[in-house]
């Protein structure tokens, strides 16, 4: 059974594209996770297509990871397959006033391609740390700009296998989710659409973004960025902070002493030690305000 569904996946991807017991701490941006039991890196959405139709044939769970900036893995890893859509699916393309660019494709490459086109309107989402497939799924957002606002369309794979092209009036994007997060639809491409600018304020733009993102936020460390959705009508971190919650610690994962609304990775932290924390502060900001905070980072495995 097992060489089989080996087989199989090997012929679907290469030998070479497939890793097995692969740390998936080498593929989070915290820096943590146990081994996954196959980690397979597909270079064409039909390859993306065939790997998902033999999990289901073959009843093995599966996984879409990005550079897992989002995610925080079980220490035990996880059984099943980790698809990732990173640097071998990432080719980005500039027609016109268009960027079409695969799922795997960087935000911030995607934004120095627009700097180099003299495109604007993707400024916002340069300090992003994540990818194009991730950020179509939950209609990333900073400094006020979404994603929403600058998608044409999006090609995803959807629930019954087949590859689609979705135009964005039928995307249905709101504040961190969309029709594909909602359908369990893989993101596979897009189509930015973007105005003339001037390079000169275009890219005075991204360095003052820069400038704001790391005096305020803790780059240093790893982390999976903004730890909790924002509630409406508050920010996580300020209600993080008058709950007197900064620089509370886990083992190594740490509330961030710089900006609240981040867990960081001191140095060794675990999945656990993150998982604690996150509900030690859900607890103690819903004890002190009465909201409760809702994590935005995905875990995967067992906790």
């Amino acid at each position: 059974m097992k060489e089989k569904f080996e087989h199989r996946l090997e012929q679907a991807v290469g030998a070479e594209r497939i890793f097995r017991e692969e740390p998936m701490k080498l593929h989070t941006t915290f820096r943590i996770g146990g081994p996954a039991q196959y980690l397979v890196a597909p270079r064409t959405k039909e390859e993306v297509q065939e790997v998902v139709r033999l999990c289901r044939e073959e009843g093995m769970p599966w996984y879409i990871i990005g550079n897992g900036s989002n995610l925080l893995v079980s220490d035990k890893g996880y059984r099943g397959v980790v698809i990732q859509l990173f640097k071998d699916f990432a080719d980005i393309r500039t027609e016109g006033t268009r960027i079409f660019a695969q799922a795997g494709a960087s935000l911030a490459k995607i934004a120095a391609e627009a700097l180099r086109n003299s495109l604007t309107g993707f400024e916002f989402a340069a300090g992003i740390p994540g990818t194009l497939g991730g950020a179509c799924i939950m209609n990333a957002g900073a400094y006020g700009g979404e994603m929403k606002d600058v998608l044409e369309s999006v090609t995803v794979l959807d629930g019954q296998g087949d590859i689609r092209v979705l135009p964005r009036e039928e995307l249905d994007m709101g504040y961190r989710t969309s029709r594909a997060a909602r359908e369990g639809y893989i993101v596979l491409e897009a189509v930015i659409a973007l105005e003339p600018g001037d390079e000169s304020k275009i890219r005075e733009k991204l360095e003052d973004l820069k400038e704001r993102r790391t005096s305020k936020q803790p780059l240093e460390y790893p982390s999976a960025g903004s730890t909790f959705k924002r509630p409406e009508g508050y920010f996580a971190g300020k209600l993080i902070q008058d709950a007197g919650l900064r620089g509370l610690r886990v083992g190594d994962a740490m509330v961030s002493e710089k900006h609240c609304g981040f867990v960081i990775n001191c140095g060794s932290a675990t999945a656990a030690d993150v998982d604690r924390l996150i509900r030690q502060v859900q607890e103690r900001v819903r004890e002190n305000s009465g909201v409760t905070l809702e994590p935005e980072v995905k875990r995967l495995g067992e906790f």
